[in-house]
């Protein structure tokens, strides 16, 4: 590590123990009554925990749910499988932000999100410690950590609120109301190391995923039961409210939706006039976007003894720069996700615009042809299908196991750790017929608890998550199955060319263009008017619940053909980038965050409803932040009110003066529901750019 890091180091590392855990009560009861079918802890104690708010993962979405709930002065019980909060920007690795041009020139972010990047910059002097071509912020995952920690620890102060923070803990089970719809409590595992036994992230995360979710001791994990309740005191029980506690889904993977088996979607949605650039008639479910294990590299002055895995003959054929031959070049692919850049006079300029790289750089690698993992079949697909759960036992009384496939990951894990080796030692390129790839030895991969990645095997703490399960909203005005926002919700996309065309029917065709037709729509439908006469609406949908925001790239990493991912030659599902493209500046309406059948259970992060091709959008770190916000905030607004989420939008379009309320609340702390100058008279949004 070079000596400029060392000396950053020493500031910046944290341990995310620090968020307030003398604030844990502690209290047990016996487990029998829990019905667990584990004989070794028919009579272990269990430790009760009371919250307001239960937040399930501590991603993005997750820290900024906490953020407001704090803020708002509530109790918030966080749990997550990981040490760290952060999700993408910390545990995942993935520290570079992805954002809008314009919404960053504005600094157009929620509160939270800007006070984040405000952080980063003090901390270091400058937005772009990595000096990075992908973006204007790249940086060292564990200081984003610190920096996350701090800014829980001063919400709490500032709001008189109480976190209690629950690292490597996941859900078990929920324990529902008689009718059904009311989550009473929620039964989680945490777990330590077993005695004598290396710390945690000494091994990666799937060599003890499946350990995790199990209720006894192992050989090398301790487990600690702890049943969530909601706070009841006094004034809550004067208020008899509907439910004294919300509980948010802010998993990578939306496992509290598998969990408690609402309806959602997983994959690809069918080709509908909603969603016209879907490659399938029938929903896929097993074609999801590739997720990603992060690592750090630093280059050094010598050349460094390189240890070729294992396994890396098996993933040779798939590692390569990409299509684009401007990319096929090591000085590109290392300054692309730089996390930092070391200190250098008048530093020599790359095609990029950025400085070359030099000894004493950390590349963070995220890259398609590399380690992205990318399976597409019900062989390797990482998360299971609701059928696939119901066919393993996992909805079952106590049969959850987190929802996720164990040798999926693994592989995951070892594709990854191939393409470091492919990186510093190959001499191949699956992606380009030219034959520059050559071996660049002169760096090493950053391992070690106070590496980058926090772990001793080097990979981010859990992988980058790109698209999870989507819920299917509750039937509302003009979407009697279901609330969903769709592909022409927010696509800039041409619809008129050829692809849609030929690949609609005729009557699919024509109510596409009805319904992008925005101010025309009444006429259009009154006088049958032909689709190539029909104006294009140039704007996003505009909701009358809005509670967020959110624009970026429509941006795909498609699954592959065929099984397995690393077969010679494999190559992306054919039509999964259709739909890849700019966006318009959207809205987050509060109906995709209300899931069927369950009243007290809010989602967020990528667990909303939404199709596969606007996730593939609103999986950046903004927009996680601002739909945690809005979680959180509208949390800790049905409890001052007493009511049900669902209550604020069931009279839709009729806006409840309640719900009003919500949105001036939002507003007022500075988490926008809306962009500069939104409106349906305001067609005019070619000044927002993506790039």
């Amino acid at each position: 590590m070079s000596k400029s890091l060392k000396k950053l180091s020493s500031k910046t590392w944290f341990s995310a123990y620090a968020i307030a855990i003398s604030a844990i009560s502690v209290g047990s009861i016996g487990i029998s009554d829990l019905a667990i079918a584990q004989n070794s802890l028919a009579k272990a104690s269990v430790r009760t925990e009371d919250c307001e708010i239960l937040i399930v993962g501590g991603g993005v979405a997750g820290t900024a749910t906490a953020y407001e709930g704090l803020l708002a002065g509530r109790t918030v019980c966080m749990t997550e499988i990981t040490d760290w909060v952060g999700g993408q920007i910390t545990t995942q690795g993935t520290s570079a932000l992805d954002e809008a041009k314009k919404q960053r020139n504005l600094w157009f972010f929620p509160k939270g999100y800007t006070e984040f990047r405000k952080r980063i910059e003090q901390n270091y002097g400058k937005l772009n410690a990595g000096d990075c071509w992908v973006s204007v912020s790249c940086f060292i995952p564990n200081t984003a950590q610190q920096i996350l920690v701090g800014m829980l620890q001063e919400a709490a102060q500032k709001g008189n609120g109480k976190l209690k923070w629950f690292p490597n803990t996941v859900i078990k089970k929920l324990e529902m109301s008689a009718d059904g719809k009311l989550i009473d409590s929620a039964i989680a595992i945490q777990h330590s190391p077993a005695p004598n036994t290396p710390p945690l992230n000494t091994e990666p995360l799937s060599q003890i995923i499946d350990d995790s979710y199990r209720y006894e001791n192992s050989p090398r994990l301790q487990k600690q039961i702890i049943r969530f309740v909601p706070v009841v005191n006094e004034k809550t029980q004067q208020q008899k409210r509907p439910s004294d506690w919300f509980v948010v889904d802010s998993t990578e993977t939306g496992e509290i939706i598998a969990l408690a088996d609402v309806p959602y979607r997983l994959g690809i949605d069918p080709r509908s006039h909603l969603n016209p650039s879907s490659p399938v008639t029938a929903n896929d479910t097993y074609c999801t976007q590739g997720f990603t294990y992060t690592f750090a590299m630093e280059q050094t002055q010598e050349a460094q003894p390189q240890k070729k895995p294992e396994s890396y003959d098996r993933y040779s054929p798939y590692y390569g720069s990409d299509p684009k031959p401007n990319l096929a070049n090591f000085d590109t692919i290392f300054t692309y996700r730089r996390i930092w850049s070391a200190e250098s006079e008048n530093p020599k300029k790359n095609a990029f615009g950025v400085s070359a790289m030099q000894a004493g750089d950390i590349s963070m690698q995220n890259w398609v042809w590399g380690n992205d993992y990318r399976p597409g079949t019900d062989k390797d697909n990482l998360i299971y299908s609701q059928e696939q759960l119901q066919r393993m036992g996992q909805l079952e009384p106590n049969g959850w196991m987190g929802g996720l496939r164990t040798e999926t990951l693994k592989s995951g894990e070892e594709i990854a750790l191939g393409f470091y080796y492919w990186l510093v030692a190959g001499t191949t390129d699956s992606q380009q017929k030219t034959d520059w790839k050559k071996p660049f030895p002169n760096h090493r991969l950053l391992t070690g608890f106070d590496s980058p990645m926090g772990t001793l095997h080097g990979l981010s703490k859990y992988p980058y998550i790109r698209e999870s399960r989507r819920i299917i909203g509750r039937p509302s005005y003009g979407y009697p199955e279901g609330f969903s926002m769709s592909e022409i919700d927010v696509s800039q996309v041409d619809f008129s060319t050829e692809l849609y065309r030929n690949n609609l029917s005729d009557s699919t065709y024509r109510s596409l263009w009805k319904a992008l037709s925005g101010l025309e729509a009444a006429s259009t439908i009154r006088n049958n008017t032909e689709p190539n006469k029909i104006p294009r609406r140039t704007r996003s949908t505009i909701y009358p619940d809005a509670i967020g925001i959110a624009q970026y790239y429509l941006d795909f990493h498609p699954c592959l053909s065929e099984y397995p991912v690393e077969k010679a030659g494999n190559t992306e599902r054919t039509g999964v980038r259709n739909g890849h493209g700019p966006a318009f500046p959207g809205q987050i309406p509060l109906r995709s965050l209300i899931p069927q059948k369950i009243d007290n259970l809010i989602v967020s992060g990528k667990n909303i409803a939404f199709s596969y091709i606007v996730a593939a959008g609103y999986r950046v770190h903004s927009y996680e932040w601002s739909v945690g916000a809005a979680a959180g905030t509208t949390a800790s607004f049905a409890l001052s009110e007493g009511i049900l989420p669902y209550q604020l939008v069931e009279n839709l379009p009729r806006v409840s003066p309640q719900f009003t309320q919500l949105q001036q609340m939002l507003v007022k702390n500075n988490n926008a529901i809306a962009f500069p100058d939104t409106s349906i008279f305001n067609l005019n949004w070619s000044d927002w750019k993506i790039w």
